[in-house]
């Protein structure tokens, strides 16, 4: 068993997703102030000399190699692999296999400090959802597919380790919709389209984070004292999903919205990335998030307005390839 860690150094911090935005973003906000190590089940990414990064694969033993070679304190989760690669049996047994390799190798290595990044989705799409959901709502997410069960497995599993070892001090974070510059998400796609579907009969209100501010707001929990918990993160703001359409210069198709499996059928046969078939929901009824606890616990506000996430979106579409 590793000897347990000692002094007053600063931690080393471990970055998983290095390929994405988020994680780029993160590790710049914390590159100078701590030492980052990153890493990517995709590619070694070049970040900086003073970074090392490596390719992964959370099921073989190359991950507990950078634990031995690195004296890891706290670990950034953002590398869950979306929907766009690979399979179904493919994404599960990475995010949530994989996944609790890497808690228990948090536990074995006496990591002190894990923040999670999971998603609201987590709340399910519902009718019948409250108007304002929090950290206590029930996750009911009841139109679960194989292509949401490993996001909410991987929450689930985060909750078993949040409570099981407590020495992890664990932040589980639900963040609303991701949207920003390089944000490669079915949301990013979406808003980055010159068309979109619109189900007819349905105009639910929406939110949006900008990237950088969720960038902030991970880099927050390292200089703040460790709370462990979950956490909604999304601003105090919403807007319309057709008025997101409008601001962001796409135009809107209506699409019959009755019967549902019409509309899952013919998402799933045409293959949309931006609007797949297991998402319909989302676009049908308001998944709105309270932020307040996040806030409240970390004195987090959003410095970049939804017409800031809209205008990047408008000046894309000004570029000829897209």
């Amino acid at each position: 068993m590793p000897a347990k860690k000692t002094g007053k150094k600063k931690p080393t911090v471990l970055v998983t997703g290095a390929a994405g935005v988020l994680a780029q973003q993160t590790i710049a906000r914390l590159s100078g102030k701590y030492p980052i190590v990153a890493v990517d089940f995709r590619r070694a990414v070049e970040i900086g000399p003073d970074i090392p990064s490596y390719k992964v694969d959370f099921l073989k033993r190359g991950l507990e190699d950078v634990f031995r070679q690195h004296d890891i304190d706290t670990v950034i989760h953002i590398g869950r692999i979306g929907t766009d690669i690979g399979g179904k049996f493919f994404r599960y047994n990475a995010n949530v296999i994989g996944t609790q390799k890497l808690y228990d190798l948090c536990v074995k290595y006496k990591v002190n400090h894990v923040v999670v990044m999971s998603s609201y989705f987590v709340y399910g799409a519902s009718p019948y959802n409250p108007a304002l959901l929090d950290e206590d709502t029930p996750l009911k997410a009841s139109d679960l597919t194989l292509n949401l069960i490993d996001t909410v497995e991987l929450e689930n599993l985060s909750q078993i380790y949040l409570y099981k070892h407590p020495q992890l001090n664990m932040q589980i974070l639900r963040p609303t919709n991701i949207a920003g510059p390089g944000v490669r998400n079915n949301i990013g796609r979406l808003l980055s389209l010159r068309w979109a579907p619109v189900l007819m009969g349905f105009n639910p209100v929406m939110q949006f984070i900008h990237v950088l501010d969720l960038a902030d707001a991970i880099g927050l929990l390292l200089e703040k004292p460790k709370k462990a918990g979950i956490y909604n993160i999304a601003p105090n703001d919403w807007v319309p999903y057709k008025t997101v359409l409008s601001e962001c210069n796409i135009h809107a198709v209506p699409f019959p919205s009755v019967p549902t499996g019409l509309t899952v059928s013919t998402s799933r046969l045409l293959k949309w990335k931006a609007f797949p078939s297991y998402l319909v929901n989302y676009f049908k009824y308001p998944v709105i998030i309270d932020g307040g606890k996040f806030e409240r616990t970390f004195g987090f506000k959003p410095a970049r307005s939804l017409e800031e996430i809209f205008t990047h979106y408008r000046e894309l579409k000004k570029e000829p390839w897209v």
